[in-house]
């Protein structure tokens, strides 16, 4: 059975439809990226899978609980964890006592020791939550949501505001939970992570699924033309090559849909006549032009919708 099911999601503002016959199945212990930009309905879905919110039609399932059901609320949630975008913590509790008193919610949490070491505040663990930083805040969301060791994690822009460093340390603590067998639906507007960590991702635009798929392979990207780019050695002219190219150098490049053949000639070529190829790459449409191409969004718009009257979650 799969962890969450969700077969013709439709819910509405008014005379908007914000999300507008969704489907879409999540496997457990799979990373799940769901992708929008403004307005598309990301979050109403997730609320709506939380349990947070209603739907007009439709049928969902979480967990094989139907979270508009409020008579399995309780049951739901205590398997669920649940990482917004801001969270409302007492400022003079210490990082200790925040985690031990939401472990106390859930009938089987994780020690709290343990959740502190993974989110990496041990030299925190006694300051008060009103001296943490914005990224030592952001990892403590984190572990408010897996201290109950939930059998599905829902990240709501899980690294925002975290360094390079703390990035990668999130990734490394999704990468574990999922190997754990914990299901996680993430939604981001790195396009980076969402590369990094999903099995699987769904673009929606206008309500609407646009693409879903592995995300090497989604909207077609690992297919048609690649990009060969490489510094034109010294001494040499376009014309010198085995291949057409584009560019007068330093930087060159030739788009192909041939990549292994002209690959072979290039790089025999330099080896025949002892050049070095410095900077030899190969690139297909990233997962950001398709997100472009699918949504026509800015990317400075890539954030949390807040559809047609629907509050952002805060």
């Amino acid at each position: 059975m799969p962890a969450v099911s969700v077969h013709g999601l439709v819910r509405s503002y008014g005379s908007v439809r914000a999300v507008d016959g969704l489907s879409f199945e999540v496997e457990a212990g799979e990373v799940f990226a769901l992708l929008g930009p403004n307005g598309a309905g990301k979050t109403s879905t997730i609320e709506i899978l939380e349990g947070f919110r209603e739907r007009d039609a439709g049928e969902v399932r979480v967990l094989g609980i139907d979270p508009g059901d409020r008579r399995s609320g309780r049951r739901l949630r205590s398997q669920l964890g649940v990482v917004l975008q801001e969270l409302a913590v007492e400022p003079f509790l210490s990082v200790r006592q925040v985690l031990e008193r939401n472990a106390g919610y859930y009938p089987a949490p994780r020690p709290v020791g343990e959740v502190i070491e993974l989110i990496g505040l041990a030299e925190k663990a006694d300051a008060k939550v009103k001296t943490l930083s914005g990224g030592q805040q952001r990892r403590l969301d984190v572990g408010l949501g897996i201290v109950g060791s939930p059998a599905l994690l829902f990240l709501d822009e899980p690294t925002t505001g975290l360094d390079p460093a703390g990035r990668r340390t999130s990734w490394e603590l999704v990468r574990r939970l999922a190997g754990e067998g914990t299901t996680v639906i993430l939604t981001t507007h790195y396009m980076e992570e969402a590369e990094t960590l999903a099995d699987q991702v769904a673009i929606i635009a206008s309500g609407k699924i646009v693409a879903q798929g592995p995300p090497a392979s989604l909207g077609g990207r690992d297919q048609g033309a690649a990009t060969i780019r490489f510094q034109l050695p010294a001494g040499v002219t376009p014309a010198d090559l085995p291949v057409a190219i584009v560019g007068d150098g330093p930087s060159v490049e030739l788009r192909t849909d041939r990549e292994l053949e002209a690959l072979y000639e290039l790089t025999r070529w330099a080896l025949e006549h002892e050049v070095r190829l410095t900077g030899l790459t190969v690139s297909r449409h990233t997962l950001e032009d398709v997100y472009l191409q699918l949504t026509g969004a800015d990317p400075d718009r890539f954030q949390t919708d807040s559809a047609a009257g629907a509050p952002v979650r805060g």
